[in-house]
């Protein structure tokens, strides 16, 4: 989606698709009219943050920290290390838009209200979209701290953000995923990792609904697949990107090792306390990428 394209949908440009289309770029219009109400620059890059991640909004020089709720259509999360606030300002030269937590499938809500953020950034002017998350490595050389590049994705969700109308003020009825991440995007991501020496693997994300966790039977089918880690979010976020013309790059902290790959299975509090350990690396990685990119 161009600029001229964003600006169609704060107009309120109407989808063909029907009723559902215009609801949504409506609301859309709604949220962005909102929060650009309180700030001063429009975003150019959206950072979506993942379990145990939500730190690094601390670092932004912040113009606004507007809590969901009080944001027209947004949805406070409710799974634990997800906090629910919009900080909008600079980091490292950029004007950020930074998700300090996300909605998640398995919280029962419809798949396009967990894509919501990420479309109302891209109508206040986000044109990059940096998503991260927790994930269980299933690569027999990913160790619980790693941080991977995520390269392509494959959604085993059950669900896809653009089931239904298409949302035409958005993106097309079809929209190519074959660089769902942006290659460009990529090799910024792995300069900024050589630059602060901080190893950074790469690999395939697969995501499921959840939240239950996957069983052993899973995992041999999921590395069969050529997945290399295993979450419960990102790729609704990626494919309404994506539908919208935005360009994509994907960071997973390797949390736990996979059901039956390991002695014990995972927990979630154990998930937490070894993002926190990572979340220094994710944050200087994350950083280093903002300053390297161009434009």
């Amino acid at each position: 989606m161009r600029r001229a394209d964003a600006a169609r949908v704060l107009g309120g440009a109407r989808g063909t698709g029907g009723e559902e289309a215009v609801s949504w770029a409506a609301r859309a219009q709604e949220a962005a009219a909102v929060i650009g109400q309180r700030i001063r620059r429009r975003p150019e890059v959206a950072i979506v943050l993942g379990s145990g991640l939500g730190g690094l909004a601390d670092l932004v020089e912040a113009d606004a920290v507007v809590p969901y709720g009080e944001i027209p259509h947004f949805v406070t999360p409710r799974a634990p290390g997800h906090a629910g606030r919009l900080v909008v300002g600079r980091l490292e030269g950029r004007t950020v838009a930074v998700l300090q937590g996300r909605l998640h499938v398995y919280e029962g809500v419809p798949v396009a209200e967990v894509v919501f953020p990420v479309r109302t950034l891209r109508v206040l002017g986000a044109q990059t979209l940096l998503v991260t998350n927790a994930a269980g490595g299933l690569h027999p050389a990913l160790a619980p701290g790693d941080l991977l590049l995520i390269t392509d994705h494959i959604n085993a969700m059950g669900t896809n953000p653009l089931v239904g109308p298409n949302e035409d003020a958005f993106g097309p009825r079809f929209p190519d995923m074959s660089a769902a991440y942006d290659p460009a995007l990529a090799a910024v991501m792995r300069a900024a990792a050589a630059e602060a020496g901080i190893a950074l693997r790469e690999g395939v994300y697969l995501a499921t609904s959840g939240p239950s966790y996957e069983t052993p039977a899973e995992v041999r089918m999921m590395r069969g697949w050529g997945a290399d880690a295993v979450g419960m979010s990102t790729v609704p976020e990626v494919i309404a990107a994506r539908h919208a013309g935005m360009r994509v790059v994907g960071l997973s902290v390797i949390a736990n090792v996979a059901a039956g790959m390991a002695p014990a299975g995972p927990a979630h509090e154990d998930v937490l306390a070894v993002v926190a350990a990572a979340a220094p690396r994710c944050a200087a990685l994350v950083r280093g990428f903002l300053r390297r990119l161009p434009g």
